[in-house]
């Protein structure tokens, strides 16, 4: 009779009858090493029995030993209702969905076990129940039955394929899967069969679960956010290349060398190099080292950009009124080339010191950044509004390349009201929403009052000084806390909101 029978309530039931015989046991023991004393005292040969007595001991110890060692942890033959391996849950044909761990847990979690059975000391390696997404590119023959042969090379490695785009060539496809891999499969181990499937060129990289939206789905969310808003267009053609690097060159500085930089309507496709007609002239770049782009991802970002010219400038109407702690009331909102002339009027108002501080240059040439900053074709600007209708801030969030940088201006009589860091927090809330790594600001090293805005946001900091520029990075995609601060940030604006 097992444990599991004998237990009531989760405690073993005790009877008379074992209580006796352990009982009995021990008198018998007892008499036993009456009669051996009396041996060994009156006896002659009492030394001699002694240690033949020694000897018996030590190999009954032995023999004890070595027959729990044999038997006592032999593998069970039946079902001990241990929790299936990651082996036996992947059962049926390849493709098909693998439970997940959740899933698994709780399909197992109702079923009955006894201290020290099977299913209290297995201990499940999360690695092997946990599934991995992978996207990967390779390339096939354009024929028959070469996609058939690659879907059953991951079949053969467990793979599920979640999704498939196909890109074509000239000569051969571009296959791009979405997969979900069992855990102790490596990324080497599914390109090697991919390979000896007849791909070739196999790129692979982790994904995650925003990879999981069909490509329709992902293009069209990428079109409404581009409509509604022009400096989201750097953006939505990351997001739909992938990791790539996007530059924006206005018309006057669009040159290679001496001359113009020539880029037909069409646009111009090199390998990794995607050049693109801008809506107001100049050149968009975009460049993506490790991965040529194809003929399709062409096609999609030229469709993307002529969405946008199209539509023409445009920025979201939204604003918020907020009130100063002195209980003066401000409007923070969306600001644009349309509000350049408000801009000069600040920067007239503003003294040569703290021009200085913002754009580390002559204060005379100030002006003439200001078409640049407020384009939403290299970034988004939010400006600080009075009653009255002054703009009394601004602050840049600018696309540069891989990199965001953020900048503050606020004017002389506005400032130590927490207004630029009232600016800081959105700036940082919208990279966070674009899927931003880090930010960063240029400053001087005497501008205190940047470095402590930068130190309110509670996010990760990296500081580098050179000839006393400061340049602090805000690190924000390496920390999963900085995001949640971020994300708190922009909680708490939206409920400011008036």
């Amino acid at each position: 009779m097992s444990d599991v029978t004998r237990a009531k309530h989760g405690r073993p039931v005790h009877h008379w009858r074992r209580d006796l015989i352990e009982l009995a046991a021990l008198f018998t023991a007892v008499a036993v090493a009456d009669v051996v004393a009396d041996l060994v005292g009156h006896g002659p040969d009492g030394p001699a029995l002694l240690a033949m007595s020694a000897l018996a001991l030590v190999a009954t110890a032995g023999f004890h030993t070595w027959w729990s060692r044999r038997h006592g942890h032999a593998p069970p033959t039946g079902d001990t209702g241990a929790r299936p391996t990651a082996q036996s849950r992947r059962t049926g044909p390849a493709g098909s969905p693998e439970p997940t761990p959740d899933s698994t847990a709780g399909s197992t979690s109702g079923s009955a076990s006894a201290p020290g059975s099977e299913e209290s000391s297995a201990t499940p390696d999360p690695a092997a129940q946990a599934p991995t997404l992978w996207r990967m590119r390779t390339t096939v023959q354009d024929a028959p039955g070469s996609l058939a042969a690659l879907c059953t090379a991951l079949a053969g490695q467990q793979v599920d394929i979640l999704s498939l785009q196909t890109h074509p060539l000239a000569e051969g496809t571009v296959d791009e899967f979405l997969l979900r891999a069992p855990g102790e499969v490596a990324a080497s181990e599914i390109t090697r069969a991919v390979s000896s499937a007849g791909g070739s060129g196999t790129w692979i990289e982790r994904a995650d679960a925003h990879d999981l939206v069909d490509a329709p789905t992902r293009v069209l969310g990428l079109a409404t956010r581009t409509a509604l808003d022009a400096a989201e267009l750097p953006l939505a053609l990351r997001q739909l290349l992938g990791r790539c690097t996007i530059r924006s060159l206005p018309a006057t500085t669009a040159v290679r060398g001496s001359e113009p930089e020539s880029v037909p309507v069409e646009g111009a496709l090199e390998d990794t190099v995607m050049r693109l007609r801008a809506p107001e002239g100049g050149v968009i770049t975009v460049e993506r080292a490790y991965l040529p782009f194809t003929p399709t991802e062409f096609a999609r970002a030229r469709a993307l950009v002529e969405l946008d010219a199209r539509l023409g400038p445009r920025i979201p109407r939204s604003q918020d009124v907020l009130t100063l702690p002195e209980g003066n009331a401000i409007t923070v909102r969306r600001a644009d080339t349309g509000d350049l002339d408000a801009a000069r009027e600040m920067h007239e108002r503003c003294s040569p010191h703290t021009l200085g501080m913002r754009y580390h240059g002559p204060v005379g040439d100030a002006d003439r950044y200001l078409n640049h900053l407020l384009s939403p074709r290299f970034g988004r600007t939010l400006a600080v509004q009075t009653a009255s209708g002054r703009i009394v801030g601004l602050g840049h969030l600018l696309w540069d390349g891989d990199e965001t940088e953020v900048a503050l201006l606020v004017e002389d009589d506005w400032q130590r009201r927490g207004i630029g860091s009232e600016l800081l927090g959105r700036l940082v809330a919208m990279a966070v929403e674009a899927g931003c790594e880090s930010v960063y600001a240029v400053t001087q090293a005497s501008n205190t009052g940047m470095v402590a805005a930068m130190r309110g946001l509670d996010l990760p900091l990296d500081y580098q000084i050179e000839q006393g520029t400061l340049v602090v990075t805000a690190r924000l995609g390496g920390a999963v806390d900085a995001v949640d601060k971020a994300r708190d940030v922009a909680e708490a604006t939206e409920s400011r909101k008036a």
